[in-house]
């Protein structure tokens, strides 16, 4: 396989012979349209012209200044002005217009063109309009080339732009895949701490329950037991359920159950009940329909809230409370136990960080802290969807029938 290098040497000697062959056969015309031989001065002309254009790449405009003047000397030695005896200098002012900037092409190239039909042939005093439209198209032809020559650089310097933007867009492809991975193990994250709390708590407390009652109440104990067979397989069946999202990340079909919301906490609530709190649940205003991340985010901060109640507020109470406003929910949990003493005294958990992170992720906020006459208090404040104008004309119509 040939190399890039080597690729290069045969284009450059390709170009070199071809401007060598159109020059010499420049040499061979004669004037009315005659074909001879070309002289030994035709054959020189085209090889020091054409041998000048190598040095094209690395010095473009002396290269210019040099063919230019090897132009020049086409009309002195008898040779008939044509456009293909200035090949080589037509070459080279490609050359230059591709890499130069365009002040620089047209101060090298104006005067070349003008220099190339200066000398007239030794042998004429005077001229025909063909002479005239001929030596013009001379004058014309590194001028044409120098036109290609900037088409190409900006159709190369397109060509790059649209590369850069084509690898701007894929980084930006991938960041955007990165952020979207992080974002879903950061909530894969958040449900399986939830999940293992929340499940891990109530099986903690119901052993507690059944070794507290196994010597005195063995028919009790063996009722907690069973209650902690069952908390323990549903919350295998949870943690399956949750871990086949990572096994199968294009595929959803593993989560059979749909996630839990508000309409699923009286039973998350029977759950506390055995476990031994006591949780009383209350709701101002009616309830609406909310959004499945919404729904879901209400769910997880009351789960939450009641497992720390569990974990460390050492108190067999708890309240739930819903007050339902028109643009907002706020749902508030408040436990009478020294569960604010012990927040102090151990390190951050991540309980609360996940509760105010899944409440901004909706849009909403999570305020937690110690109450003045003493307990805990988490409180969530979750946006409400719109109520259409449909509900507000009827809600309006019930009124007045109301009054």
């Amino acid at each position: 396989m040939l190399r890039s290098r080597d690729i290069s040497r045969w284009r450059e000697g390709t170009v070199v012979a071809v401007a060598f062959a159109v020059c010499l056969l420049g040499g061979a015309l004669r004037v009315a349209d005659t074909v001879t031989a070309p002289p030994v001065a035709a054959y020189l002309l085209a090889a020091v012209s054409s041998g000048l254009l190598p040095a094209r790449h690395r010095a473009p405009v002396a290269t210019v200044i040099a063919t230019t003047g090897c132009g020049m000397l086409v009309a002195p030695i008898g040779l008939l002005s044509t456009p293909l005896m200035v090949a080589p200098t037509a070459v080279s002012a490609y050359s230059l217009a591709v890499r130069a900037e365009r002040r620089v092409v047209l101060a090298a190239l104006l005067p070349a063109a003008a220099l190339l039909v200066a000398v007239p042939p030794l042998s004429e005093t005077d001229f025909s309009w063909a002479d005239i439209s001929r030596l013009a198209t001379v004058a014309a032809t590194p001028l044409v080339a120098a036109v290609f020559g900037r088409s190409t650089r900006h159709r190369r310097a397109y060509l790059t732009i649209m590369e850069e933007r084509a690898r701007r867009a894929e980084e930006s492809r991938d960041e955007e895949a990165r952020r979207r991975v992080a974002g879903e193990r950061l909530r894969i994250a958040r449900e399986l701490h939830d999940l293992v709390a929340h499940q891990i708590t109530l099986a903690n407390a119901q052993a507690t329950v059944a070794a507290h009652l196994f010597a005195t109440r063995p028919e009790q104990a063996r009722t907690s037991l069973d209650e902690l067979v069952g908390t323990t397989r549903h919350a295998l069946d949870e943690l399956r359920a949750t871990v086949g999202l990572l096994r199968q990340p294009e595929d959803t079909s593993a989560l059979t159950e749909p996630a839990p919301g508000l309409a699923q906490v009286p039973e998350l609530l029977s759950t506390f009940h055995r476990a031994g709190l006591a949780v009383s649940m209350h709701e101002d205003g009616p309830a609406r329909p909310l959004p499945p991340a919404v729904d879901l985010t209400a769910y997880r901060v009351i789960q939450e809230a009641l497992t720390n109640v569990t974990k460390h507020a050492a108190t067999g109470g708890a309240e739930v409370r819903l007050a339902w406003n028109r643009d907002h929910v706020t749902i508030t949990i408040t436990d009478d136990g020294g569960g604010a003493r012990k927040a102090q005294e151990r390190p951050p958990g991540y309980g609360l960080i996940g509760m105010r992170e899944r409440a901004a992720a909706v849009g909403g906020t999570v305020v937690a802290g110690a109450r003045p006459e003493g307990g805990f208090r988490v409180s969530a404040r979750l946006p409400l969807p719109a109520a259409s104008k449909t509900a507000r004309r009827t809600d309006g119509a019930t009124d007045g029938e109301g009054r």
